[in-house]
């Protein structure tokens, strides 16, 4: 199987190849634990999810990296503004260390209800100060820095590539200044790698450094960590596309000037915002959702991956109820259709099992090849959503290899469809008679407004859950397939 990768730095489609054949060394940029995550923060970490289960699917060895930062990232990224763990922790009335313990806990919690798989590694800002340190020391001694009101900074003249990933020219970084920049720094597109006392007199957490007792900056714990789990050049690094002005910038300013390797990373991959109707989802502007406001509207965790899923990742993807609805009426209608084909296939075919030779060697596996060309294409989640659909819906091929290929490919999309099939029948058989009659007395009515499209669509659905619609002298009748 192939895989195309757009790659953000140089913005074009590459085939993908590792550094180390059947290897696949990838850092996802992780959360800033002093508030919940918002469902827009979460868009990143159901693709980094999407992007690791493809390449495990594609037989690679994948050693998937992300960070926790509960020091050193500041309300503005260009190294402005209050420390968020701190204002966090004043606000609350807790130490910074309570504060990023309790919304780690949140985060991962909502995480494993998405049905994320934890990364291989999660390592946090705090415990590794001294990898942070080292690096920066090598950046020094590289002739990168300077000092300036106490604090050390990394100079952007002296590296000929900054601005690459972003298509920034360097004759026009000082024009686009903002004022009220940090008047220690020559250039305001330069950035802290270790701040001072100087900056902050009453910082919470504070080390001991060559520079004088103080905490590192933002950009310089990714670099740190990323090398020291994947090395000195690996395969991916992902993020939001607010990173690749200024934070992944920087990553790549200060890991290639510490290391002199070129390129640090091959392959750089930015998930687009999920946007509401006023704009973007942040939590500076206050009232945002969080996955258990979902889950408090009824909504299953699982219904939000099925959204994601129905839009590619580099794509603005629109929020509102009503498309979650849609969302939850598609996963239920999977779930009800696999329902239907397991009880067509009297049992016996369960997830993980090997695809079996009908299924290999039958018309299931053009579906599996279509949904597998999807994934290798930029990772596109709504194709391959498409073929899914498609193969439950192919009545000529046999329920059992139907299920068994329906599997193989939830291992890449995540969405536990055996274990929905078995909740959603839980209560089922009492209401579904209900709901049916309920689609019959729509469905006649659209009739008897000659709304025929909906009055075909209500029976092609109800056929695609196994329901059979007779119309007769009587009225209309149902029965299971």
């Amino acid at each position: 199987m192939a895989l195309t990768i757009f790659n953000t730095l140089g913005r074009r489609p590459e085939p993908f190849e590792p550094i180390t054949p059947g290897k696949a060394g990838f850092y996802g940029c992780g959360p800033t634990v002093y508030n919940y995550a918002h469902i827009g923060n979460l868009r990143a970490y159901v693709f980094h999810d999407l992007l690791t289960r493809t390449l495990r699917r594609q037989g690679f060895e994948v050693t998937h990296v992300m960070n926790i930062t509960d020091v050193g990232h500041l309300s503005g990224d260009n190294d402005e503004g209050d420390d968020k763990m701190v204002k966090s922790a004043a606000e609350r009335g807790k130490s910074v260390l309570e504060v990023a313990e309790f919304y780690t806990r949140a985060f991962f919690k909502d995480t494993e209800r998405l049905n994320i798989n934890r990364p291989s590694v999660v390592c946090k800002a705090t415990e590794h100060i001294g990898e942070m340190i080292d690096l920066i020391r090598r950046i020094e001694a590289a002739g990168f820095t300077y000092s300036a009101g106490g604090n050390l900074y990394f100079d952007i003249g002296k590296f000929p590539h900054y601005g690459d990933l972003a298509l920034l020219r360097p004759d026009g970084l000082k024009a686009g200044a903002r004022i009220g920049a940090d008047e220690n720094k020559r250039n305001p597109q330069d950035f802290a790698l270790w701040f001072t006392r100087s900056k902050f007199e009453h910082q919470a957490l504070v080390w001991d450094s060559p520079w004088g007792r103080g905490y590192p900056g933002w950009h310089i714990e990714c670099s740190a960590m990323s090398i020291k789990y994947l090395g000195e050049q690996f395969d991916i690094h992902a993020g939001g596309i607010d990173h690749i002005p200024i934070h992944h910038t920087n990553e790549i300013a200060q890991s290639e000037s510490a290391t002199g390797k070129r390129p640090w990373v091959r392959y750089w991959v930015h998930n687009e915002f999920l946007v509401l109707d006023k704009g973007k989802m942040s939590k500076s502007s206050g009232g945002f959702l969080t996955l258990q406001s979902l889950v408090d509207s009824g909504y299953d965790p699982l219904d939000y991956r099925y959204f994601l899923l129905g839009g590619h990742y580099r794509s603005q993807l629109q929020f509102s109820y009503k498309a979650l609805d849609g969302a939850r009426n598609g996963r239920k209608s999977l779930g009800d259709r696999i329902r239907f084909l397991s009880e067509k296939a009297g049992g016996g075919v369960t997830p993980g099992t090997a695809l079996p030779s009908s299924v290999t060697n039958g018309k299931a596996r053009g579906y599996i090849d279509a949904f597998d060309k999807a994934l290798g294409d930029d990772f596109s989640s709504p194709r391959a959503l498409a073929e899914l659909w498609g193969l439950l819906r192919d009545t000529e091929i046999a329920p059992a290899d139907a299920l068994a290929a329906a599997f193989d490919m939830d291992r890449a999309l995540g969405l536990s469809l055996a274990e929905a099939a078995v909740r959603d029948a839980d209560g089922a058989d009492q209401g579904l008679a209900k709901e049916i009659e309920a689609l019959i007395a729509e469905r006649t009515s659209a009739k008897k407004a000659k709304d025929f499209a909906k009055a075909d669509g209500i029976r092609n659905s109800l056929k695609d859950k196994g329901i059979l619609l007779e119309d007769g002298p009587g009225g209309t009748i149902w029965r299971r397939l």
